[in-house]
């Protein structure tokens, strides 16, 4: 069995890019051809409607990008905000990643403890279960309780991205302020995990959420998370650039995946029409030349 950090591995070298595009199906930003903006999920027919516009809209975002990155990162409150049709539409996606060979890292970011721990590691990780994702996004703010139910997929061949440093304005204040280390913390819990699941690649399967924009802290968890991966949002929309993420890869251009979302997504001008996969293909191949251009993978 190949575990998850040397699947994403020869995902990255094959595609020659450590990229992962964010499913983030903003309906009120949904090509016209899909979603009609005045129509209205309050009730259960609108509902039905509004997954399949955001079903539809990652199945031609997937059919774009399939070969040309290795990982799409569907967005979970995107389709639990459509009841029961939404989360099916949710497993038809992760499905359809899985078909298309992207691995999915699912943006959940549970944290609980006990058996709801076990539960939500069941519905997002197991191969038997609801979702089977290749990874999932968890927060670790209840203590190492919140990740343990987790320990058993992640040693098989399945991967988690912890939360240690996110580039939102408040987070400084608890995660890394002088006296409040809470993200070095976790760092260390996970380097302790992946001692025991090491890779080929000398990387393991407990990853941790590093973001992008955080330029003068990107070196600090590059050099403190040696074998972790690190899944660094806020690339385009939120600022950063292929020039800015470096820091955060190994030299030989693994140990990251840089997301982008709205910037690969949704075309800056408003919402498009019956061409709209055109623009993703766009926007999706500058993404990868500007991260290309800075790191190379070897």
């Amino acid at each position: 069995m190949v575990g998850f950090s040397d699947r994403l591995a020869l995902a990255v070298s094959s595609t020659g890019v450590g990229a992962c595009v964010g499913l983030d199906p903003h309906l009120d930003r949904l090509p016209t051809a899909l979603w009609n903006q005045d129509a209205s999920v309050s009730d259960a027919e609108g509902r039905v409607q509004a997954a399949e516009a955001a079903r539809a809209f990652c199945f031609g975002v997937m059919d774009v990008l399939a070969g040309r990155i290795p990982a799409v990162k569907p967005q979970v409150a995107f389709f639990e905000a459509l009841g029961a049709p939404g989360v099916q539409a949710l497993e038809q996606v992760v499905a359809e990643a899985r078909r298309q060979g992207l691995l999915v890292v699912l943006d959940a970011k549970r944290g609980d403890i006990g058996s709801t721990a076990r539960a939500y590691a069941r519905a997002t990780l197991d191969n038997e279960g609801a979702m089977g994702a290749d990874s999932v996004t968890l927060s670790p703010y209840l203590g190492e309780e919140s990740l343990t139910p987790f320990v058993p997929y992640c040693a098989a061949d399945k991967g988690c991205f912890v939360l240690v440093r996110t580039s939102n304005p408040g987070a400084g204040r608890w995660q890394h302020s002088p006296g409040v280390e809470v993200a070095g913390q976790v760092a260390t819990w996970l380097e302790q995990q992946n001692v025991n699941h090491l890779g080929d690649c000398g990387l393991g399967p407990f990853g941790a959420v590093i973001g992008a924009t955080l330029y003068e802290e990107a070196a600090h968890w590059r050099e403190t998370l040696k074998s972790a991966w690190l899944l660094v949002p806020g690339y385009g929309a939120q600022g950063a650039s292929g020039a800015d993420v470096v820091p955060h890869f190994r030299k030989d251009g693994l140990g990251a995946l840089v997301v982008s979302a709205r910037g690969v997504l949704f075309s800056a001008k408003g919402r498009e029409n019956e061409g709209w996969k055109s623009g993703v293909a766009q926007r999706a191949q500058a993404f990868i030349d500007d991260l290309r251009n800075h790191i190379s993978v070897v």
